[in-house]
């Protein structure tokens, strides 16, 4: 018996380390980040879109130490720049992706590649950016569509922590992190009535109004602490502490909610602490344009390619809401996420592309997932369009960026110049050369 229980405890460490090892494959990407830039590149005989004005035919950019220097048609170059030839290519600056779960999430099936959220509901201290993997193999996927830069949101059932902006190039999270933190997040409690009888009638039919009474609670506590409490003074309460950036207005409060009464509910509340807002999700966020506008919350429309919420919604509903939105006047940008979590992120310009054939112009639509996103995540000084002292963070497309048709050629962060080799590419290319090789074969055949 005892030399069994030996050989099972064996075994079970090896299946554990062996376990270890292929979590740990499925989450390294081979791929080298971009080195430094060294010296001046200009783009020339291209067609320049900087998103904030009208796109220049046959132009030229150039960009330096990692930043734009100028754009236009005759630029002055200095003598050691190296000259990329854009003809027949169109220059956009990177989409930015305004959620999801990029480097915290690998495979959503292995729980050993999850680190999204925390245990508990009241979060305020949590940070995105310390759980982000950098050799995610998402991350190469994803850029390959163009998208370069992307918002790390956690998640949770309240206060789920605070998210990163990450830019999807470099060898450590320091080295990826655009701005942190970018929002605090809240899932809002469902106000929906349940389709099931027995959360309807059972022990949780009060849990909305729970979830808000602790919601309410701990900002409470929350504003007491901060006002009592001196910023210098040594931490006993990190979460409470965690909370002066929203308290003063320079960390938005992020609320993850789609009904008219959740959307209502949720403003009524940052209005009562006095916070600023940012609406994620926003299914039903035409019906409550004015409240929106009027409290100056724009909207992140958490996915396109969604299905209506309720029945009575038109089937086009998820598919027109950025035209609608547009239409009312309210702030909004587009984000990619949806099914199977950060391994779809790669899909953001397809999400502004439906969006274009729902009603949304197509300038517009860009500004949806590059200016527009930037503005609310308040990065647009360093990102979002291609203007003198920006990030030259920013790619070369054969045509339409939306369509998925065209392809991305060449991708720059920060200067950097990509490798935009990924799993995706050498699959490809692997099995390219199987059906080569079997097309041969036949060939020799007599």
């Amino acid at each position: 018996m005892i030399v069994g229980f030996r050989r099972y405890c064996r075994s079970a460490v090896a299946i554990f380390f062996a376990c270890l090892a292929n979590a740990a494959n499925i989450c390294a990407s081979p791929v080298i980040p971009g080195s430094p830039q060294e010296k001046p590149i200009a783009i020339q005989s291209a067609t320049i879109h900087p998103v904030s004005s009208p796109a220049i035919e046959n132009g030229m950019l150039l960009f330096a130490d990692g930043k734009i220097v100028a754009v236009g048609t005759k630029l002055e170059l200095p003598d050691d720049v190296q000259i990329v030839d854009g003809n027949g290519l169109h220059v956009y600056p990177g989409f930015i992706n305004a959620g999801g779960q990029l480097g915290l999430v690998e495979i959503d099936a292995v729980r050993a590649s999850v680190d999204d959220s925390e245990t508990g509901e009241l979060n305020s201290n949590v940070k995105a950016q310390v759980a982000f993997n950098p050799d995610s193999e998402l991350i190469p996927v994803t850029r390959s569509n163009g998208v370069l830069v992307s918002l790390s949101v956690p998640t949770g059932r309240l206060i789920a922590g605070k998210s990163a902006l990450m830019q999807l190039d470099g060898w450590t999270w320091e080295d990826m992190t655009v701005a942190s933190p970018v929002g605090l997040h809240i899932y809002w409690p469902s106000l929906r009535p349940s389709r099931n009888w027995w959360a309807a009638k059972g022990s949780n039919a009060n849990e909305p109004d729970r979830q808000l009474k602790t919601l309410r609670d701990f900002f409470q506590k929350a504003q007491r602490y901060c006002d009592s409490v001196p910023e210098d003074a040594e931490v006993t309460d990190v979460r409470l502490d965690a909370m002066r950036e929203v308290f003063d207005q320079s960390v938005p409060l992020v609320v993850h909610a789609d009904s008219v009464g959740e959307i209502r509910s949720a403003i009524a509340f940052c209005v009562e602490f006095k916070v600023r807002m940012i609406l994620h999700g926003g299914m039903d966020a035409a019906f409550c344009a004015k409240l929106l506008k009027d409290h100056d919350v724009p909207v992140i429309v958490g996915s396109v390619h969604r299905l209506p919420s309720v029945r009575s919604d038109a089937f086009d509903s998820a598919y027109a809401l950025p035209s609608r939105l547009q239409q009312a006047g309210v702030r909004y940008c587009i984000a990619g996420v949806g099914r199977f979590g950060a391994s779809n992120l790669r899909n953001l310009p397809y999400h502004a592309g439906t969006a274009v054939a729902y009603g949304t112009d197509l300038d517009e639509a860009i500004r949806a997932v590059t200016l527009y996103p930037a503005e609310i995540l308040g990065v647009n000084d360093r990102l979002g369009s291609l203007e003198e002292g920006k990030d030259a963070t920013l790619f070369l497309c054969n045509g339409n960026p939306l369509d998925t048709n065209s392809a991305v050629e060449m991708a720059y962060v920060q200067g950097k110049k990509l490798n935009l080799i990924s799993r995706h590419t050498e699959l490809f290319r692997k099995y390219q050369i199987k059906y080569d090789q079997i097309k041969a074969l036949k060939q020799d055949k007599p």
